[in-house]
């Protein structure tokens, strides 16, 4: 009795979240401000990629960027000083992801209509923010080289429900056994219509096409 009574409230949790996560990218939308949500594990360049692709569409685009993380506020402030946008900290309270309701409490800290794009700096783990739906427009997934190609057989949600993927670290290629023929086949197994680029942000390679190819997704939602 007590194990259907967890897959129930797991349900009902879910559905919820849906319903809410669908709200808030309909306010987002009619309000022509585009969510980007990004997801990958701890220590795969999400901040310094954040950095380099923010510096190439700030001159385009008003952003804002909400950083989660369990504690701490060490992202936030260097994205603040690398890039000069406006941030904001979340604390996930020992949470390890991020709900729509948490996301729209924390977007309300902003006034929306000075921005067209929010950046969502994701807690770090391949597992729990793939299950919730923060509601943004285009979910956003870093896997680093030194993580290994087999990631996406491992964590298929996180690669299922992600619209892009980025491989970083692209630079570190020599250092470690790791095949981008085969993380690309690993990707696309979970997810046919996923975009796929090779970056390192450090070394900006692949940044500018990366840049190029958000600013159509960012286009459609807020012209």
């Amino acid at each position: 009795m007590a194990k259907y009574k967890i897959i129930e409230v797991k349900e009902s949790i879910f559905k919820g979240n849906e319903i809410e996560a669908d709200a808030l990218r309909d306010k987002l939308k009619k309000q022509k401000c585009c969510l980007i949500n990004v997801m990958s594990s701890p220590g795969s360049g999400k901040t310094t990629f954040l950095i380099s692709l923010i510096n190439k569409l700030k001159n385009k685009y008003r952003i804002g960027v909400m950083e989660a993380d369990i504690d701490s506020d060490v992202d936030t402030s260097s994205i603040v000083k690398s890039t000069g946008v406006k941030a904001i900290q979340i604390h996930t309270g020992g949470a390890c992801h991020l709900t729509a309701s948490m996301t729209n409490e924390s977007i309300n800290q902003f006034d929306i209509s000075n921005l067209d794009l929010i950046f969502l700096e994701n807690v770090g783990n391949l597992v729990c923010p793939a299950e919730f739906d923060t509601g943004s427009h285009y979910n956003l997934c870093l896997l680093s080289v030194p993580e290994g190609d087999d990631k996406p057989l491992k964590y298929p949600l996180m690669f299922e429900v992600s619209n892009i993927v980025c491989i970083t670290k692209i630079d570190t290629l020599n250092y470690f056994d790791f095949s981008l023929d085969k993380v690309k086949k690993n990707i696309k197994l979970r997810n046919k219509t996923a975009d796929i680029f090779n970056v390192s942000a450090k070394n900006n390679i692949g940044m500018n096409e990366v840049s190029k190819y958000l600013e159509d997704k960012i286009n459609q939602i807020i012209r």
